[in-house]
């Protein structure tokens, strides 16, 4: 199959040429020559991609299409998903980063050669990186290694499949015989044999796959288009957040073999997969998840990794395993969890959990995988902690010693990002305690205001810090307000609730009355300082001298070179700051967070004009130097002035105004978007620009000493109903 094969959307070529979706729609409307659709829809359609690319070279829209956003548009237009492209690119980018000799040999010649001798290729890499013994109890045939073709249904790892149809095979996929037949269907590999007619179509992805290796490593590669595939899609994957996984990781210790039941994208995994003396398992009920997963981990590490399919209550791949650990981010709350058919299944130690009571089968399993003295983490909902459908079973690993730790996490640690979600710790027993306790610590308090997610190094301080602490001594002194360890007889009550903040005081206020009172200084100070920048009275233009001004537009002013115009992007260097569309419109410093991977980033520079292009806000900000150096986030555009042609707060001022933002937005059924090329300005003289440039500039010191004195407004009123209700500040 040729290249021309690949289509891409309007959004796509917004992309590829670095505009907006309504210029696309402009060109197709006055191009007489623009290529037709060939796909899609009426109100969504698609187009070659190699037609696209011709045309906007023709039409000087673009030098050349960047390698990334190339490979990119392939994998999306890939004629059987965005998933069977990802998992044959992974295993192309395998056989690259194990044996690059083969792969060079192997594609220099014709698209048909290549896909004629890549299936032997890969079994020779594949089925190595899998040595070592199966899982005790099951067939050599469950470790990872390839055989047919790979179920590419969107999923999500909290939906598993019926147990009365197997999962529809993908075109091609020699399917068993009885794949049909109304029982739980067995587990399988994760990867299986990719045919020469499978992989045809994948040939030109897998060449600029190789390409864009070359220069940024097999890795960093596959992460890049994982991560962007995770990202376009948010609403198919519940993701486990890295910084998430690399605590729960740390409270597993340092174990030789690990299992994760509900491995998702194998965040999980991959936060244990540095050491390569360790022996990886992994399942998912949806077989595309456990596919990524497996190549996501070979590409990490030298460890073996045992990857399969299926649903792991119903039918386990690894019934045998005892591993030193247990990380798992299982789905939440689900009824159809095979109460029905799992009655008497001997994993229920600690009672049969009930039809509402999923997450509890989740942890019970969990045990049941575990060694004598090995460690599972569970990131749980806070409703396990107490609902008293569970009760019993709660009540029965507090006994025996199971139930080592709940930690409450704040929220915004992962998804649903509006609960705050809890960690449970268990150990699976080797003698009864004598005295036991349990761990019970409250990191909520390490909430960020941002939407950056939560305060993650206070949030593993603690946490690692009290469970270190207890881990060695089975008990901890009060820390108040953060970690307890609390007797279990005190926790067997009638509603056995596990959850840290109702077992945990308060925190001693060593402020008090003297901690408003500084509050109220500085409400004070900014009040005044409020007044002081209020703006005088406006004074209307006479008649006379109101006559309109002569305008421009963004557009004109970024191809005549007075401004830059640039785009966030959808990834970036490790633990750099990323300015968020929510820092714009609440004018706080950098909060957020965009995956890892090669992507160049765009960084901010004072003087810099930033917009939100989503939610209708009339809102542009000017960076300033404490906000310089940050990455432009998603849904922002930045603008660079020449400040010989435009002066920057003069530009952020003008492009404010609510009826520029009417004129330059369009509107879907749930959202405002805002072209930023059709915002408008007057042609004024660099003087001119610098008097309403001083104006603006006054106008945002204002607004922002309004926003500070109504957050210490609310600080201030907060503490005073704490301080009267909990009796340190007295009416009077």
């Amino acid at each position: 199959m040729q290249d021309n094969a690949t289509e891409v959307t309007a959004a796509g070529i917004a992309r590829l040429a670095g505009v907006g979706r309504a210029a696309v729609s402009n060109w197709r409307r006055r191009h007489a020559d623009f290529p037709r659709p060939v796909g899609g829809t009426e109100t969504s359609p698609a187009f070659a991609l190699t037609e696209v690319e011709a045309w906007l070279r023709r039409h000087r829209k673009l030098a050349e299409v960047p390698l990334k956003e190339r490979v990119w548009q392939q994998l999306v237009g890939h004629p059987e998903g965005p998933v069977t492209a990802l998992i044959h690119a992974g295993c192309a980018l395998l056989l690259i980063h194990d044996r690059p000799p083969v792969w060079l040999d192997i594609s220099s010649g014709t698209d048909e050669r290549l896909a004629a001798l890549l299936p032997e290729a890969l079994d020779e890499v594949l089925t190595p990186r899998a040595l070592g013994s199966p899982c005790p109890g099951q067939p050599d045939g469950s470790r990872v290694h390839t055989r047919d073709a790979v179920n590419t249904r969107p999923s999500t790892p909290a939906a598993t499949p019926t147990p009365t149809a197997a999962a529809p095979a993908a075109p091609g996929a020699s399917t068993p015989a009885d794949a049909a037949a109304p029982a739980p269907a067995e587990p399988r590999a994760a990867l299986e044999l990719l045919t020469a007619s499978r992989l045809l179509p994948s040939v030109p992805l897998l060449r600029g796959v190789a390409e864009l290796a070359a220069g940024t490593g097999a890795r960093h590669t596959f992460e890049f288009l994982l991560g962007r595939h995770l990202d376009a899609n948010p609403r198919q994957y519940t993701l486990t957040p890295p910084d998430l996984a690399a605590l729960m990781a740390a409270l597993a210790g340092t174990p030789a073999t690990v299992l994760d039941p509900a491995c998702g994208t194998g965040a999980l995994l991959r936060a244990v997969a540095s050491r390569p003396d360790r022996v990886l398992y992994a399942q998912d009920g949806a077989r595309d998840l456990a596919a990524l997963t497996a190549l996501r981990l070979a590409l990490h590490t030298r460890a073996p990794v045992h990857a399969a399919a299926g649903d792991t209550l119903r039918a386990d791949a690894h019934p045998g395993l005892r591993a030193d650990a247990v990380l798992c981010h299982p789905p939440f709350n689900e009824r159809n969890w095979g109460h029905d058919e799992l009655a008497y299944d001997p994993r229920w130690e600690y009672g049969f959990p009930a039809r509402t009571e999923s997450e509890l089968a989740w942890v019970q399993h969990a045990l049941a995988r575990l060694r004598e003295g090995g460690t599972a983490v569970l990131l749980m909902p806070p409703a396990a902690a107490s609902r008293r459908s569970g009760r019993r079973i709660r009540s029965d690993l507090l006994r025996r010693g199971a139930l080592r730790a709940v930690v409450a996490l704040p929220a915004g640690a992962a998804p649903p990002y509006s609960v705050p979600l809890h960690l449970w710790v268990l150990r699976r027993p080797d003698r009864a305690p004598a005295q036991p306790e349990v761990l019970l610590v409250d990191a909520g308090r390490f909430t960020d205001d941002g939407r950056g997610g939560p305060d993650w190094p206070g949030v593993g301080e603690t946490v690692l810090d009290a469970w270190q602490a207890f881990d060695g001594a089975g008990r901890i002194d009060q820390r108040p307000g953060l970690a307890r360890s609390v007797p279990v007889i005190e926790l067997l009550d009638d509603d056995v609730d596990l959850a840290p903040a109702r077992h945990l005081p308060p925190p001693a206020d060593t402020g008090g009355a003297g901690r408003l009172a500084g509050v109220r200084e500085r409400l004070d100070e900014t009040l005044r300082l409020t007044s002081r920048l209020a703006p005088p009275p406006a004074e209307p233009v006479p008649p006379a001298a109101s006559g309109r001004l002569p305008l421009t537009t963004v557009g004109e002013l970024a191809r005549a070179g007075a401004l830059v115009m640039r785009t966030g992007g959808h990834g970036g260097p490790a633990r750099v700051p990323v300015l968020t569309d929510h820092d714009v419109l609440a004018g706080t410093a950098p909060s957020g967070t965009l995956p890892e991977s090669e992507e160049e980033p765009v960084l901010t520079e004072a003087g810099d004009v930033v917009l939100p292009v989503l939610g209708g806000g009339a809102v542009a900000r000017v960076v300033d130097e404490a906000t310089a150096g940050a990455v432009l986030g998603r849904n922002l555009v930045l603008l660079r002035p020449d400040p010989a042609a435009l002066d920057a707060w003069f530009l952020a001022g003008f492009l404010r105004g609510t009826a520029n933002h009417r004129r330059a937005s369009s509107y879907a059924s749930t959202a405002t978007r805002l072209d930023v090329r059709r915002l408008q300005l007057p042609r004024l003289a660099p003087d001119e620009q610098r008097r309403y440039g001083a104006r603006f500039r006054d106008l945002d010191a204002f607004e922002r000493a309004l926003r500070e004195a109504g957050r210490l407004g609310e600080q201030l009123v907060r503490g005073m109903y704490d301080g009267l209700t909990d009796g340190t500040i007295a009416p009077d």
